[in-house]
């Protein structure tokens, strides 16, 4: 991976080891702020039709269609043999966007894992972005939540708040922001990351009018510095 040159504004003009320095400095940080003696995972399935949901959805109808989905189609066979628009239609009842493709998805998604997976959902990031309606970020969430493996999904928050840090460049698309965020953060940290920057985004560093002012990272942070503006990161 390209690595981001010194001279460039929003790294504070700072090494490559500088900038690892900062990144664990951050990541602890924000560990001490948002802790969690472990990240709680649980079965693969339900987290990977729980991702499937949430996409374009609020956690709160993400939580509720989730256990009403799983109350009628308790296992993988079931819904590997439900009909897609049974599935569909308990979507749109219940107010989830772009129900269509997502039915469709969690049928196919589960006759998949029935067929070639013996009912089991795969472990590797190869293996569940071959799933339909899965993306590396929604495979990344299954990796951490559902297997309890080092993994980072780098979802809305993480995308805007690492680009802010410093710790991406700003035109960096998702897949690439994670791969700068493994260069620099210790891989025992990494399962961390997501949950610690989501709940950061949503107290402090906020998309619009974040907290700057309270944050115990701006004296680590160029946003908060000047360096970078939201304009930037909006441009990728």
């Amino acid at each position: 991976m390209e690595k981001v040159k010194s001279s460039d504004s929003f790294t504070f003009n700072e090494s490559w080891e500088e900038k690892k320095e900062r990144a664990l400095k951050i990541v602890k940080k924000l560990i001490e702020m948002y802790p969690r003696d472990r990240i709680l995972h649980g079965d693969p399935f339900f987290t990977l039709i729980r991702c499937i949901i949430s996409q374009r959805n609020r956690d709160e109808v993400t939580d509720r269609v989730s256990e009403l989905l799983f109350n009628r189609y308790p296992t993988v066979h079931a819904l590997a043999n439900a009909k897609i628009e049974d599935v569909q239609k308990l979507l749109r009842e219940n107010g989830v966007g772009l129900w269509k493709n997502k039915g469709k998805w969690i049928v196919e998604c589960s006759r998949i894992i029935l067929e070639k997976y013996g009912g089991k959902v795969p472990d590797m990031l190869e293996e569940l972005v071959k799933l339909p309606g899965i993306g590396r970020k929604c495979a990344n969430i299954v990796l951490a939540y559902g297997f309890g493996k080092q993994a980072i999904p780098v979802d809305t928050h993480v995308n805007r708040i690492s680009k802010r840090l410093g710790l991406a460049p700003p035109k960096a698309p998702p897949e690439k922001v994670e791969e700068y965020l493994k260069e620099l953060i210790p891989k025992e940290l990494w399962i961390y990351v997501n949950h610690a920057m989501v709940d950061h985004g949503k107290a402090i560093c906020r998309p619009i009018s974040p907290r700057c002012d309270e944050c115990p990272l701006k004296t680590l942070c160029p946003y908060a510095k000047g360096f970078i503006s939201d304009e930037e990161i909006r441009k990728t």
